[in-house]
């Protein structure tokens, strides 16, 4: 069956989710479909329980035969084009969910903060920091009032490199605050003591 956003949940991957739902002890238990850290390498596409009244207020439902699938707002255009299937193998067998749109950048001025921080961080800000064997992760946005601050976590080449205060501010810091308007503010939550895999250390 086929959602607005166009994703598929096969025969054998309802079959197979009716089944796994039943064994539930939770009445009335669904599922929830939802891509973390959409629009970048680091997506990952998730299938998890959904009991009556946690999903989100705009998820987007899919009514099945047996249960419900919920559709993350924040995901559904990088859900386009998901299959969600049911595999037999050796060992019984397991759902497989290939999305081919999780990882590709589709942000606007309408994109969620976070969803515009990612981007600049995974299109413009990683592939250099990629040459010193480093890269740069969001953890949180912090909110007060009209203050935003990306709370970012270093990784790779840069935890623990003695030159990561001049690459958060020079380049790191700049380019966020040049390019997203609306945040205020960087920070660096990385324990630096690790100096294991530093380029600089």
């Amino acid at each position: 069956m086929r959602s607005l956003t166009e994703i598929t949940i096969t025969p054998k991957a309802q079959e197979y989710l009716v089944e796994l739902l039943a064994k539930h002890e939770t009445p009335g238990m669904n599922i929830r479909i939802f891509i973390d850290s959409p629009g970048t390498p680091m997506a990952e596409t998730c299938v998890s329980y959904c009991a009556q009244g946690e999903q989100q207020d705009d998820d987007e439902q899919i009514q099945l035969d047996g249960f419900v699938a919920w559709l993350d707002h924040r995901s559904l255009p990088f859900l386009n084009d998901a299959i969600v299937d049911y595999q037999e193998d050796r060992m019984g067998g397991q759902l497989t969910v290939r999305a081919p749109n999780s990882r590709v950048p589709q942000v606007s001025p309408d994109s969620s903060l976070e969803d515009r921080i990612n981007y600049v961080l995974h299109a413009e800000i990683n592939p250099s920091l990629a040459a010193h064997g480093g890269m740069v992760m969001l953890e949180r946005i912090e909110e007060d009032g009209d203050k935003r601050v990306a709370v970012l976590r270093f990784g790779g080449g840069c935890q623990g490199c003695s030159m990561v205060d001049m690459t958060l501010k020079s380049s790191v810091e700049s380019t966020l605050l040049e390019r997203i308007e609306d945040l205020t503010g960087v920070a660096d939550v990385t324990d630096h003591s690790d100096r294991s895999q530093a380029y600089y250390a």
